[in-house]
């Protein structure tokens, strides 16, 4: 009888450990009203292309036309291209290629820009939204919405300016229109429409450009331009006519068919 009490006593013990190492104990550990800190989802791309083998050598052909008359080691350093200098190849490429024929010249540069957040609240793609609608405001052009899946729309021509377009010789723009077909200027082949603007169906984002830039006293280059957003990477095409002749105005629907090409090329190459 005199060994009952004691074990009575072990006994209440061992139920209090019991009672204070249960799974429920780590509740103890969490601050009530503290938000858990979360970071945003990286890119989907960490690496970027060898921009100087991203455009086919076919389109290159059509591209250059003047390469097709050089000597073979010649024609094989033009289809080759140049690559930009630049000090990080996984956030920033590029690449340029130059063929003189003896009506004009064409250049073509395609430019790869990695985006990276080095905000952990702001996800790469919403940095790259950011930076794309950058470039399509200083177009002219009013900026995407930031959220996912908005779109740009063109801001109307301030009252007694003249709208920039394709057969415009001003190498500003103060118009836009809207992209509502995959061929032609306007998707009715007309030369007349409204520049810059967007372009639907290629990339996540996308706008193009055309402007006739003075090259000396009388010469005039047209560039066209086109810019696309994919993720978290940035894509700029722009290829370039100069006649040899000052009183010839390079073809504006041809040079921007052929841009509009090389990047639906390009947004194939980086699904891939």
């Amino acid at each position: 009888m005199a060994y009952v009490p004691g074990t009575a006593l072990l006994a209440a013990l061992v139920v209090g450990c019991s009672a204070g190492t249960g799974t429920g104990g780590s509740a103890a550990d969490s601050k009530p009203g503290e938000a858990t800190a979360t970071t945003a989802a990286p890119g989907k791309y960490r690496t970027l292309l060898d921009a100087c083998r991203a455009v086919s050598s076919s389109s290159l052909k059509d591209l250059l036309p003047g390469a097709a008359e050089l000597p073979e080691d010649q024609q094989k350093k033009a289809y080759k291209g140049t690559a930009d200098v630049t000090y990080d190849t996984d956030r920033r490429v590029g690449c340029r290629w130059k063929a003189e024929a003896p009506g004009s010249s064409h250049t073509l540069s395609v430019d790869f820009e990695r985006v990276v957040s080095y905000d952990p609240s702001v996800s790469d793609d919403d940095r790259a939204r950011e930076v794309y609608a950058k470039k399509v405001t200083a177009t002219g052009l009013t900026a995407p919405s930031a959220t996912p899946g908005g779109t740009g729309q063109q801001t109307p021509p301030p009252s007694g300016t003249v709208p920039h377009t394709a057969s415009s010789s001003s190498p500003t723009s103060d118009g836009g229109g809207t992209d509502t077909g995959d061929e032609g200027e306007n998707g009715d082949g007309t030369e007349d429409s409204l520049l810059p603007r967007t372009l639907d169906g290629l990339g996540d984002s996308a706008f193009l450009d055309d402007r006739l830039v003075r090259a000396g006293s009388t010469a005039q280059n047209r560039v066209v331009s086109v810019v696309f957003r994919t993720s978290n990477v940035i894509v700029t095409v722009d290829y370039t006519e100069q006649p040899t002749v000052p009183s010839v105005v390079p073809d504006s629907k041809e040079l921007q068919d052929r841009a509009r090409s090389v990047a639906r090329q390009l947004v194939e190459r980086f699904s891939e």
